[in-house]
Parts: structure tokens; sequence; C-alpha cells
């Protein structure tokens, strides 16, 4: 599988990011380089940059999920693109304080510690429906691990969208987001703009 292995608060720094948005609570000391004037393309690229970081996506399924959103008959295709983002597993999993990180959270699905509607899923990418019940396994539930992870995410408040239990380590999508409930700070319309072209 491939991975994108720059440091983390290198990469935020380069796409003018708060680290906090992917859960971590680090601050880089060194300051962003100043840098000329942008083009429009610069700037349409950085934000297709900073949504595929945020979310860990590589650059095919990221165009996957564009096609997939142009092709939703709700909303604008941005807003569908950042919904479908979203609605990724393992974002669901970071959005109920089911793990620090969406790296994180990628790694506990891949590791078949997540069911959905009772059933193992190991597909960090697997879109989540309104209605879903997502539940850590039961083995794993009284692990360390989640016990260190419920302590950190614990101050942490879930969206509107999502309902869930830290004691249980179980949730339930109640319904699909908006736009205005995805707190993340890309610009949606100038990805529609690169990528239509």
């Amino acid at each position: 599988m491939a991975r994108d292995m720059t440091p983390v608060l290198k990469k935020c720094r380069a796409l003018g990011i708060e680290p906090a948005y992917l859960g971590l609570n680090k601050q880089s000391k060194k300051k962003a380089k100043v840098v000329r004037k942008m083009s429009e393309y610069g700037m349409q690229l950085k934000e297709k940059q900073k949504a595929k970081f945020i979310y860990g996506v590589l650059e095919k399924p990221f165009r996957n999920y564009y096609e997939k959103a142009q092709k939703l008959h709700y909303g604008t295709t941005g807003e569908n693109l950042m919904i479908l983002l979203e609605t990724r597993l393992d974002n669901v999993l970071f959005r109920m304080g089911f793990a620090r990180t969406r790296d994180e959270a990628r790694q506990i699905v891949s590791h078949r510690e997540v069911k959905v509607n009772g059933k193992i899923v190991n597909i960090p990418s697997f879109g989540v429906k309104v209605g879903d019940q997502i539940e850590i396994k039961e083995k794993a539930r009284g692990s360390q691990r989640f016990k260190d992870i419920v302590e950190v995410t614990g101050s942490r408040r879930s969206p509107e969208w999502v309902e869930s239990d830290l004691e249980k380590l179980a949730g339930k999508i109640i319904k699909l987001p908006t736009r205005e409930q995805i707190d993340v700070p890309v610009n949606e319309v100038q990805i529609v703009e690169l990528y239509s072209k």
C-alpha cells in the first residue's frame, strides 16, 4: 500500500494547516516561509493537496471520489466530495473519538477491530451510510490502547451527525453531514475548478 511518509508537521506548515485538524496537539516551532504571490492554479492545487493530506487519500482514489461526487443528484459537486470524504469509515471513527488521529483510525480498521452493523470491516475507505451502527470488537474494547484513546478523545466533541458512546465504544450515523458541519479548512470550490479544467 502506498503511503505518504513526509513528516506531518512539515507538511502542515507547507499547506498552512493547523495540526489540530489532524487530531494532533503538537505545534511546529518553525515558521512557514514567506512565499511569493501564488497563481490561481497554485491555489487550486494547494486546496486539493490539503484535502488529500487531511483525509489521507492518494491521488487516484481522490479522483474517484470527485467523479462519484459529480454523479450524485443532491448538493454541489464540491459539497458532495467533502461528504464522501467525511463518511469514510476511518474518518467516522476519528470523529466518534475511537481514534486519536485518522492515521490511527485507519490502522484500527486494517487490524480488523471494527464492526459495521455486526460485521467486521477492514477497509478504511468503506463508505458508511445513515443508520449504520459502528462498534469496536468486544475483544479489543478492554485493551490498554482503547483506554488511552478514550482518555485523550474524551474531551473532544463529536459532530451532530454522529452519535457515540465512548464507554461502550459504539456509535451510529444519525444523518449525512452538511458542509457547515465539516470543520475542515478546505475550499472545495477550488478543487472542483481544478478538476473541471
